[in-house]
């Protein structure tokens, strides 16, 4: 099981993950893309990512727009795990890292 991050972990990961903040005690985006369809690819290239990690986001899909909150519910906090999805994530947007 992986283990919970500390605050300070959190903290220090988050500078560096761009778009990306602490809200409820997750690591949360919202998404927004040009139409529906490119919305829907995004989630069905994120998913096939999360399968890849056994690390899945709790998420909400509105015509354009995505929303997504990472948490380890077994570790009952942020994760390594939650990072590594996190930036996937990221890494299928055009022009961000």
């Amino acid at each position: 099981m992986a283990e919970k991050l500390s605050e300070n972990d959190v903290e220090q990961r988050l500078a560096g993950l761009q778009g990306w903040s602490l809200a409820d005690g997750k690591l949360s985006r919202d998404f927004k893309f040009a139409d529906f369809a490119r919305a829907f690819g995004f989630m069905a290239s994120a998913a096939i990512e999360a399968d890849k990690l056994n690390h899945h986001p709790e998420w909400s899909n509105v015509y354009n727009k995505v929303s997504v909150r990472l948490v380890t519910h077994e570790a009952k906090g942020i994760t390594d795990l939650d990072f590594q999805l996190a930036r996937k994530m990221n890494e299928l947007l055009p022009g961000e890292p």
